[in-house]
């Protein structure tokens, strides 16, 4: 078959070179400049680590503070010993403050232990549950003021409500107490001078609450659930990772059949499409309304009005037969390349035979993703806690002119601003400063995120580059297997790191400048939803299609030329333009064969998540009866489930990953050999013997033999 383009729009084909037997060895250092880059970027990143920890403390994230910034329950701490936190009144945590200040305004201690007991301050002043009322007060209370003063200073909370500890926080539980009143659909309390209080909202707030608590109950649940019965979700994970290795074997027998078996089958779908079409047209002839056209009767929110019109069979019918003409045509002109594309999925299954230990190799990705995970995620959690303590005023906004002001709580009960406030309180409101570094974390964690990407690309570049090398020295191999390297991928890893970091680097770069000019414009778009304009929206969404249409297309052409770099030794560019215009100078080919490997894949996936989850569903629902005492009880039998068919697809997925790598190399080495070799003694083709078979190519000196 002589090539699709030979023309100058996309380059001249590869010569023919005598010393070319397959990936050089003999290549130098590429895209240097980018490989001091990655350096730098990569020692400045460490010291943006260092400088955070230095400065962080995640337990401000994980740990409550009162409302002076003190934790709650940490050792070496006067709260060691109140590990929880109590809100003086936690219906002022719905106010639209707290969404700006990400702090309740109104005062908050440590406590030993949530209150249990419903308790008014003015009862039990004068009763002996006073002692027990005082835990709940501002530390270092003293009883020496009137009711109005201790209420209006915040000094102690006006009442006490029974509440159940959350995330080591104090809230309201719903019970029936004593001193609680039904008043309509209004909830009261009397105090000791006869004053009702309305509490509506607090009880609103007590159920919002519960169903937290409800929340942590499934939690807890579920974490049973897992205890129980983690062995089995291993044990079908290990038939899952069976289950693909399977399939990557089979598709060298079965590729074919299953191709042409889903030809078929779309074939006979659309088929049966036209005839109910036909049929359903030919049986509304005659009836009352059918024959008015689509026009006339315009536009209808219920769409199954239009099935009773012959007119929109009519249209289901052209559509489909189109369809149907061009499915055919199409197979009749691409026969031969679809049979190509079938004979390089078996050959690449091969491949992945005899280099297997490349089916491993997506275990060290993995492992180097969750260290650059790791170490984005701490980074983030220490930059974002390396804030001081900011103390603001908290008043009515009404009759307090300092409301939302800073404010030091050691002075502010003798300084001016409490007597321009009376009733205000200084109390903690966020983690902040206006320092220069304070200032600066904003862009420290775009750049986090930014060495987070590029960090990933690289890990996933170099993976790519890796299976490309060690199978790309399995299709060039005259003799297979007999001229295989003893070990393809350990060769084909370290060249990729000492020659190629900066090629590597260079891909990966370009990939996460795009991935975080999207990230800022998700951002952006999360802020401009509340704006109203909707020419912004319009721009906004056309920018960020785009960029996710840029973003695909460079990880194709990343893909490809990480292929070339591990055959070759070029540098990225170079690499990457060969590699494009060898695709395109086979673009039919290109496409046929992605679309034949990405039904194979869909095939695979859905054949093995589908098994190992109805197996594990009849397994965990007890409805296996051989083995139906075996299965651990649950509280939630999805909950196994769910987590095989997770790590069924993610186990697929990684499998299928070194599949089509091997699949996408083995069709660049092929393209490269039509166009390279000619069949003859001097110049043979490496590819196998059925791929030759298919094209009518032979090697002379093999034919004479």
């Amino acid at each position: 078959m002589e090539d699709e383009r030979k023309d100058g729009a996309y380059g001249t084909p590869q010569k023919y070179d005598p010393t070319f037997k397959g990936p050089i060895y003999n290549r130098g250092c590429t895209d240097i400049i980018c490989c001091v880059f990655l350096l730098l970027a990569i020692v400045g990143y460490v010291a943006v680590g260092i400088i955070a920890w230095t400065h962080g403390d995640p337990r401000k994230v994980i740990y409550p503070t009162d409302s002076r910034g003190q934790f709650c329950g940490q050792k070496g701490t006067k709260n060691a010993n109140k590990p929880y936190l109590f809100y003086f009144n936690i219906v002022k945590c719905a106010s639209p403050l707290v969404l700006l200040e990400f702090q309740c305004p109104t005062p908050q201690i440590c406590v030993e232990k949530c209150p249990n007991r419903y308790l008014t301050y003015l009862s039990a002043r004068s009763s002996p549950d006073f002692e027990y009322y005082k835990q709940f007060c501002v530390p270092g209370f003293q009883n020496n003021k009137a009711v109005a003063e201790v209420l209006r200073d915040g000094d102690c909370p006006p009442v006490l409500i029974p509440s159940t500890p959350l995330a080591q926080r104090c809230f309201p539980a719903i019970h029936a107490h004593k001193g609680v009143l039904m008043v309509g659909n209004a909830t009261t309390y009397e105090d000791g001078d006869g004053v009702r209080k309305n509490i509506t909202e607090l009880v609103e707030g007590a159920k919002k609450a519960n169903g937290v608590l409800e929340a942590r109950q499934l939690a807890m649940r579920i974490f049973e659930d897992y205890t129980v019965s983690w062995y089995w979700i291993v044990i079908g994970l290990v038939i899952a990772m069976v289950m693909s290795l399977l399939f990557i074997v089979l598709l060298r027998f079965l590729a074919g059949i299953m191709v042409w078996v889903m030809i078929v089958m779309v074939i006979l779908v659309l088929g049966y499409g036209i005839f109910h079409c036909y049929m359903e047209y030919a049986r509304l002839r005659g009836e009352a309304g059918s024959d008015i056209s689509l026009v006339d009767l315009g536009f209808q929110t219920d769409l199954r009005v239009y099935l009773h019109l012959r007119q929109t069979w009519m249209a289901f019918m052209i559509i489909l037969s189109i369809l149907e003409v061009i499915i055919i045509l199409l197979l009749i002109f691409l026969r031969k390349r679809i049979l190509i594309a079938i004979a390089l999925i078996k050959e690449a299954s091969r491949a992945v035979g005899y280099v297997m230990c490349s089916l491993l190799y997506p275990l060290v990705t993995f492992f180097l993703l969750c260290l650059c995970i790791a170490y984005w995620a701490s980074t983030a959690v220490f930059l974002s806690t390396s804030n001081e303590a900011v103390y603001k005023i908290f008043g009515d906004a009404n009759t307090c002119p300092l409301n939302g002001k800073t404010c030091n709580p050691e002075t502010f009960p003798s300084a001016n601003e409490s007597r321009l406030c009376p009733g205000a309180h200084c109390q903690f409101a966020f983690y902040g400063g206006e320092s220069a570094y304070h200032q600066a974390l904003l862009g420290l964690q775009i750049f986090n995120a930014f060495m987070f990407f590029w960090l990933a690309n690289f890990v996933l570049a170099l993976g790519q580059v890796t299976l490309a090398g060690a199978f790309a020295s399995y299709y060039w191999a005259l003799h297979k297997p007999d001229d295989l390297p003893a070990f393809p991928l350990f060769s084909s890893f370290s060249r990729a790191l000492r020659y190629h970091t900066g090629s590597l680097a260079f891909g990966a770069l370009i990939l996460a400048i795009v991935q975080i000019i999207r990230v800022m414009l998700e951002y952006l778009d999360q802020r401009l939803k509340a704006a109203d304009n909707k020419f912004a929206k319009f721009l906004m969404t056309c920018l960020k299609c785009c960029f996710w249409c840029l973003e695909k297309f460079i990880r194709f052409l990343n893909r490809n030329a990480y292929i070339m770099i591990a055959i070759y030794g070029t540098n990225f560019c170079t690499s990457a333009k060969n590699a494009f215009f060898l695709l395109m100078r086979n673009i039919i080919r290109v496409a046929v064969l992605d679309k034949v490997t990405d039904f194979l894949f869909l095939l695979g996936k859905l054949l093995i998540v589908g098994s190992v989850g109805i197996l594990a569903f009849f397994f965990f629902t007890h409805r296996i009866r051989i083995i139906q005492d075996t299965a651990p009880p649950l509280n939630y039998y999805w909950v196994p489930i769910l987590t095989v068919i997770i790590g069924s697809y993610l186990i697929a997925h990684g499998f299928f990953s070194v599949y089509g790598m091997c699949v996408d190399t083995l069709f660049l080495c092929f393209l490269e050999d039509l166009e390279r070799n000619d069949g003859s003694a001097e110049r043979p083709y490496f590819m196998s013997s059925n791929l030759k078979k298919l094209l009518n190519k032979t090697n002379k000196k093999l034919a004479e033999s």
